[in-house]
């Protein structure tokens, strides 16, 4: 069974969300993101994962989607081989929409203290709603390093 993940709680005849499902994935042991140092300033990079894959925590249905990382920065960059395992990680991760893309979007600034970033995740249509999550980071008011 993947993590994170339960079978419907129902109440009478009616399905409920539990605090369990809401907090799905959120605290999983995932991969490092490695990194390399920054040789120069003033840029921005976008990276695309168009094969995002995760499971609802919910139902156990997989959910797909492209997420975006936009961020800029400051002495570190992400390691993309890295960066790609740790998105394979999330494939058999129960995990609400919304929680994956703050996690990854917590992950990235834990791994590399951009000055910037952004996520975006736009998730394949499901009962005929389509989802876009955006989070964003700022660093605190601080000087970047001189090159």
């Amino acid at each position: 069974m993947p993590e994170g993940f339960s079978y419907w709680c129902y109440i009478g005849s009616v399905a409920e969300y539990t605090e369990q499902h809401a907090k799905s994935g959120i605290d999983a042991e995932l991969p490092p993101i490695e990194c390399w140092s920054n040789q120069f300033p003033g840029y921005d990079v976008t990276i695309s994962m168009p094969e995002f894959t995760s499971i609802c925590p919910k139902t156990g249905l997989p959910d797909f989607g492209i997420i975006t990382i936009r961020y800029r920065p400051n002495n570190q960059c992400l390691e993309l081989k890295s960066l790609k395992r740790y998105f394979q990680s999330y494939r058999n991760l129960g995990i609400f929409y919304e929680n994956a893309v703050n996690r990854i979007l917590w992950d990235v600034v834990k791994a590399c203290q951009p000055i910037s970033a952004k996520v975006t995740g736009e998730f394949n249509t499901r009962g005929g709603m389509r989802s876009v999550i955006e989070a964003e980071y700022s660093a605190p008011s601080t000087p970047s390093s001189s090159r």
